[in-house]
């Protein structure tokens, strides 16, 4: 059987990106095992952006359904707005084995794009603040730069005020 010519290569979130034909740019860069100042931030960090632009994937359960956030590394995540926005009762963080059997990326490298499978997705409304925005590109050590709107449907995603200070 003959190969594709042209197959997708890269992370599931860079081959999602590719194949939906959304302008993106992948930052790899290299990620320090010893650092404490956690993935976002130091991706802003090594990558000369304001963290602000920068959004961590949080996986949650709401009511029973593993759900992802997305909200700037800045910020906290306002768990009770979660389940508000994603029409629940109660929030709460899914565990992290969960989350990597879920999503087939590890803790660190969880992007909301290219998951194994989808589930709902809520966005923290600062995505609007940019022109573009920096989200995991699916490993630890690459972010994906993308436009805001690019992000919510690609996601499927409900954007709603969910991070908190």
């Amino acid at each position: 059987m003959a190969k594709p010519k042209h197959a997708p290569t890269g992370t599931p979130a860079l081959v999602a990106l590719a194949a939906a034909g959304v302008a993106h740019t992948a930052h790899p860069y290299d990620h320090d095992p010893a650092s404490t100042v956690g993935y976002g931030l130091e991706a802003a960090e090594v990558l000369g952006i304001p963290p602000e632009q920068v959004y961590k994937t949080l996986m949650t359960v709401v009511d029973g359904t593993l759900t992802v956030a997305v909200v700037p590394v800045t910020g906290k995540l306002d768990l009770k707005a979660l389940a508000q926005a994603a029409g629940g009762k109660k929030a709460t963080m899914a565990d992290p084995a969960a989350a990597e059997r879920a999503t087939g990326y590890v803790v660190g490298g969880i992007s909301p794009i290219g998951q194994k499978s989808a589930h709902p997705t809520v966005i923290d409304e600062t995505i609007w603040l940019f022109d573009t925005v920096y989200v995991s590109g699916g490993r630890r050590g690459l972010d994906v730069e993308l436009a805001p709107d690019d992000l919510a449907r690609l996601t499927a995603a409900t954007v709603a005020d969910i991070a908190r200070d």
